[in-house]
């Protein structure tokens, strides 16, 4: 297809797609849809919650689909009607074949990691608690199984000393929407060559999965390495925070260091000066907190902690 302005569909919830959508917006290419989650109850009140991506589209007045099912006859005549010519989906759920075959240059994604590592819906998270030292974005070619398309293009990125899950989510959702305008240029002019995921995987290689994180996950466990410990906190910021128990009520970690003095006291355990310090003992370190939470009070530095907290 040698067409200069493609017609383009764009399937989204969360807010690491705004970028791409309105990059696509700014672009000389136009978007006839936007394909987002229905519209939930949340709060107290139980009021309709609509998605980051849904109020994009009404701001610039895009025609909106909200299907309950991906399969529903009547949406599939909706998407069809839109007549695109690509698809662009990022941080949505897994399409079925009738959809992401539908346009005819295809269904391309925006993934935030360095496929074919790090499937999955929490890559960023991972990659962080993992303690990995770069990752980047992958633009791929959807498929029948959930992030094992065709690499189209990738860029990778260094991740940064005590950088959390939402400042390097921020970065890479920047990164993204630049990369994916060079996929679709590429496309355009029929010069990206696409590489089947499993050529690029060596002998032994461990890949890593990257699974929804649970409230569970965000648990500390202080019999853990102290560094590992820190690494957790920094993936779980912003949400859904790590947390331990204090006080017989929840303890919420945003923000921590290790220091490397070998604890006099059983892991769990903590030692304060009641004044800027305050340390939980872990395997073989200290981890010295620096922002926090305990439940019912507000997030703080931890020297503003202190000044109301009593053991």
């Amino acid at each position: 297809m040698q067409r200069d302005r493609l017609r383009i569909v764009f399937l989204g919830t969360a807010a690491f797609g705004i970028p791409a959508l309105e990059a696509l917006l700014h672009s000389h290419h136009e978007v006839v849809g936007v394909v987002t989650a229905p519209d939930k109850p949340a709060g107290r009140g139980l009021r309709p919650s609509i998605s980051p991506i849904k109020q994009v589209a009404l701001q610039h007045a895009i025609p909106l689909l909200q299907p309950v099912k991906l399969k529903d006859p009547e949406f599939l005549r909706e998407l069809e009607a839109l007549r695109p010519d690509l698809q662009v989906v990022v941080a949505f759920r897994m399409l079925p074949e009738v959809v992401w075959k539908l346009p005819p240059l295809g269904t391309i994604n925006i993934h935030a990691s360095l496929l074919p590592d790090y499937r999955g819906a929490a890559p960023i998270q991972w990659a962080i608690i993992n303690g990995e030292q770069e990752t980047g974005i992958t633009i791929f070619r959807l498929n029948q199984d959930i992030d094992t398309g065709d690499i189209l293009l990738q860029e990778k990125t260094a991740i940064r000393p005590g950088e959390t899950a939402g400042e390097l989510h921020d970065r890479l959702q920047i990164m993204g929407a630049e990369l994916l305008l060079q996929a679709i240029e590429g496309l355009q002019q029929q010069n990206l060559h696409p590489i089947p995921q499993h050529t690029l995987i060596k002998p032994g290689q461990i890949i890593h999965t990257a699974p929804k994180i649970q409230k569970e996950d965000a648990r500390i466990d202080w019999h853990q390495p102290a560094q590992r410990i820190v690494q957790l906190i920094l993936g779980m910021n912003p949400s859904p925070v790590a947390w331990t128990m204090l006080n017989q009520k929840i303890f919420r970690i945003y923000r921590a260091h290790v220091v490397n003095e070998i604890p006099h006291v059983s892991p769990g355990n903590y030692v304060t000066d009641h004044k800027t310090m305050f340390r939980f003992a872990a395997q073989d370190a200290w981890v010295e907190l620096d922002e926090v939470q305990l439940e019912g009070k507000k997030r703080l530095p931890v020297h503003e902690f202190l000044k109301g907290f009593r053991d």
